[in-house]
């Protein structure tokens, strides 16, 4: 029997799409001049940055990644920035800092095995420029996660931009407000047949917070900045590792025995002590797991923040005359999605932001290619018809019916009732946004996530490319690894 189709027009209310109870605010947004003469200064900034794009070689390279970081994600961060400014009708002026910069592209996230991509998998991607199986780093996709036998074969693990700069005489750095050890970072530095061998793995494998320690290119980085004290302290110093050893007092002797100016830190007050200008090597982890969520309790117990760690890291890795690449992950955006905190991801956003701001300002976009992406997207949507005056954190009610602007496709919250928020005692941020299929976490989304760069050969980013592109076009406008001597007239 065959399905008939028919077309369903819906009967609005009249005042469904109007700021139902609030005046209508003047503004220049009523103005069509106004829109022509924005329009037009983009136009001839745009056309600016096409006439001379900067070609020299990148001295140093900062890459960002905001992990989860969808478009949906920076939208809305973008508009809950404006929103809180004070502005009683956002006029769309707001930009985080990274959509300032020229050039902009489109990323494709996938796994060699999976539709949608892992953290470990895209890191492989962004950092190695080969795509892998979803939760290995490090190596190809030859490579099944737990097969540790694999991964042991040298042809089958691949080197990463922090090895090509390494090999090139740059300094090296990774920043995260995750465990250092995450999936993310780890894709810099490790090989690995499972993302979760953190602090274990099986047979002749090494953990990665091992291979951080005593394996190169791990124990050749100047800066490693974040969490996740526990995968490098024994049990009895209330750790993970069940191989009684304490791979923090194990760098510090390596770091004397080749007579290097070191520091190790442990919170916010000993970083802000020390003296980076006479700092070769600083390892700083600040805490147990994860670093505490922006604005929290726990970040007022002395954590750095992103931005303060990123200007840390700068600070070390710039008095190389070779140049440097840092590595700096804002990871909890990631963390507040699977857990539908909606609001809280925002706000990991903007923190985000304010650290690509940093490094925006102290460097030179004629020596230093910044580049900002994310590994992959979330489920997270930003839905219904709002009003430019609706808080987009908020819920709203239009027509009879009440929703959420920000919902997700799944996740926890899903065992409540699906339209309605679930307040928090610990405060807005921590509000349960409502999903519609239950799961003990949110998953990730599989859409493409975007790119923003500025610096030499940031015009390379543009278009639609695969993921493992990002660190083919960051050595090429660097003359390292699979470019080096392919550059050499620049």
């Amino acid at each position: 029997m065959g399905v008939s189709h028919q077309l369903v027009l819906f009967d609005f209310p009249d005042d469904y799409f109007a700021d139902k109870g609030r005046p209508l605010q003047q503004t220049r947004e009523y103005d069509a001049s106004f829109w022509m003469n924005r329009g037009m200064s983009d136009l001839r900034r745009r056309l600016k940055d096409l006439e001379k794009p900067i070609v020299g070689r990148a001295k140093n390279i900062v890459f960002f990644l905001g992990d989860g970081m969808s478009i949906a994600t920076v939208t809305a961060a973008r508009v809950h920035m404006e929103q809180l400014s004070g502005s009683a009708f956002p006029d769309g002026n707001a930009s985080l800092t990274f959509e300032n910069f020229p050039y902009t592209g489109l990323v494709r996230t996938y796994c060699v095995d999976k539709q949608v991509a892992d953290s470990a998998c895209s890191s492989t991607a962004y950092m190695t420029g080969v795509k892998a199986n979803s939760g290995t780093v490090g190596v190809s996709g030859a490579v099944r996660e737990n097969d540790c036998k694999a991964s042991l074969e040298s042809k089958n693990q691949v080197d990463s931009i922090l090895r090509w700069a390494q090999m090139a005489g740059k300094s090296t750095g990774i920043v995260t407000t995750t465990r250092v050890t995450h999936a993310s970072p780890a894709g810099g530095y490790a090989h690995s047949a499972n993302r979760g061998w953190e602090s274990s793995a099986p047979d002749d494998c090494l953990d990665i917070a091992q291979q951080l320690m005593t394996q190169s290119p791990g124990i050749e980085l100047d800066v490693i900045l974040g969490g996740g004290r526990q995968e490098f302290l024994p049990k009895n110093m209330n750790g993970n590792r069940e191989d009684g050893r304490d791979l923090i007092a194990e760098w510090k002797v390596n770091m004397m025995k080749n007579h290097r100016m070191y520091e190790y830190v442990k919170n916010k007050t000993e970083l802000s002590d020390v003296n980076l200008k006479d700092v070769d090597k600083l390892l700083g982890l600040f805490s147990m797991s994860h670093m505490s969520y922006t604005g929290t309790k726990e970040v007022e117990r002395d954590e750095p923040s992103l931005s303060e760690m990123t200007m840390a890291a700068i600070e070390v890795l710039r008095k190389n005359e070779n140049g440097y690449v840092l590595f700096v992950e804002g990871g909890r955006i990631d963390h507040a999605h699977h857990q539908n905190l909606a609001h809280m991801a925002l706000s990991e956003t903007i923190a985000f932001s304010r650290a690509v701001d940093v490094a925006d300002t102290v460097t030179d976009p004629e020596d230093t290619l910044v580049v900002v992406t994310s590994d992959h997207s979330h489920t997270m949507t930003i839905n219904g018809y709002p009003s430019r005056v609706d808080k987009i954190v908020e819920r709203v009610e239009r027509g009879g019916e009440s929703y959420s602007i920000l919902s997700y496709a799944n996740g926890p919250s899903a065992k409540f009732h699906k339209y309605q928020k679930q307040p928090s005692k610990y405060g807005d941020k921590f509000d349960l946004y409502p999903s519609l299929v239950p799961m003990s976490l949110e998953t990730h989304g599989g859409e493409d996530v975007a790119v923003w760069a500025r610096g030499p050969w940031a015009h390379l980013f543009v278009g639609s490319f695969e993921q493992n592109v990002l660190p083919l076009i960051m050595s090429y406008a660097s003359c390292i690894g699979p470019s080096k001597g392919k550059c050499s007239d620049r």
